[in-house]
């Protein structure tokens, strides 16, 4: 198969799909591997680098979209990109479609097979390509938090971990999953008083078990959450619905209960968000306040990190895209369920439940396309 890996366009996104290491595995296993032009400079990885793996290095990204059976990337195709995508092509990307109904109808209309990491699963129902991803945006979520309430950058004026004789911080993560522990872990080991919220009591059990002392972990309802962010100096949204829009928990009304130079960090924001006053920003300007209240919601955390970023995800793409390479997308959905529930997309169907949702569009189950051929 020959495999396409493009060099990223959304603002200051340094990461690349790929990893000269991973394409040298592909090229051993027969693949043709095309690479873009500098697509991995923003992550120290040389055009020469990629070349000594056996790639062929291209000028540009129409020609890759023009030749390639399965196109990589680590972020969504933009608008400058539609038109290049052809029917039946395999992307395989984030695409977080429920926070975009202008992305989801465009890649209907060109009738690509849409494969999103953020919604593949393995045997035991977990996100193993979101998790390294979700591991490095928790643990940043921690350290912007901690950033912004400096007085500086319009915060509080507050050390996170405080000092002797002086309270620190107290931090309000909201959803235990991977993205909310690591932040929590972050803060915990800053010196903040954590409360970690979460609807999942197992979830809860488990984190009481093994987390510091100084993180809290609570049963979330919308009663706890008013009453905790009066007293939080900074809020981290981290909750996750798979490829649906994340809730709205925390509401502008809700704002004039907090603390003025409180901060909220919304890592929910790919998919939407979950809180109502968040909109997408980026690292060149990452924050702007709401009634007194200062927001960080950087659509793409991990990319101010591209060297760890895209090692970690490379580490756990790599064996999806050797078996899409070998097999075909298919056969390897009707092998492996997991990489069907990544499949949000085939032809102009839209194949995920989440995503049919969010814009009232017809779903098609995944089973009933390949019961076709």
């Amino acid at each position: 198969m020959i495999v396409g890996i493009l060099k990223e366009i959304k603002a200051e996104e340094y990461r690349v799909s790929m990893t000269p290491a991973g394409v040298e595995q592909l090229v051993a296993r027969g693949h043709h591997v095309l690479v873009e032009k500098n697509a991995g400079s923003g992550s120290e990885f040389a055009d020469a680098l990629y070349l000594q793996a056996g790639a062929t290095v291209i000028e540009d990204a129409a020609r890759i979209y023009g030749q390639a059976d399965l196109v990589m990337r680590v972020k969504e195709p933009l608008a400058q990109e539609y038109g290049l995508i052809h029917e039946d092509q395999i992307l395989f990307t984030f695409f977080h479609f429920a926070a975009s109904e202008e992305l989801t109808r465009a890649m209907m209309a060109r009738k690509a097979v849409c494969i999103a990491y953020e919604t593949v699963t393995d045997s035991a129902g977990r996100l193993p390509l979101l998790t390294p991803m979700s591991e490095v945006a928790g643990r940043m979520a921690a350290q912007e938090a901690a950033k912004y309430l400096e007085h500086s950058q319009g915060g509080r004026g507050l050390l996170m971990g405080g000092v002797p004789g002086v309270a620190p911080a107290t931090v309000v993560v909201l959803g235990g999953g991977t993205v909310g522990t690591e932040a929590a872990r972050i803060a915990c080991g800053l010196g903040a008083m954590v409360y970690l919220l979460d609807t999942n009591l197992g979830r809860l059990r488990f984190l009481a078990g093994t987390m510091p002392k100084n993180c809290v972990p609570l049963m979330s309802s919308p009663a706890t959450i008013r009453e905790l962010i009066t007293r939080a100096d900074a809020v981290i949204g981290a909750v996750l619905i798979p490829g649906a829009k994340a809730p709205k928990l925390i509401t502008r009304e809700m704002l004039g209960s907090m603390k003025r130079g409180a901060v909220l960090v919304d890592v929910a924001i790919d998919q939407g968000g979950c809180f109502e006053t968040s909109r997408p920003t980026t690292h060149n300007d990452p924050v702007f306040e709401v009634d007194g209240i200062l927001h960080y919601c950087v659509a793409n955390m991990p990319g101010a990190v591209p060297l760890t970023s895209t090692q970690a995800l490379t580490n756990a793409t790599l064996p999806y895209i050797l078996t899409l390479a070998e097999k075909g997308w298919r056969q390897a959905a009707m092998d492996d369920p997991g990489i069907g529930q990544g499949i949000n997309m085939a032809g102009a169907m839209v194949t995920h439940f989440g995503v049919a949702r969010a814009f009232d569009l017809p779903f098609t189950p995944l089973e009933s396309i390949l019961a076709l051929k």
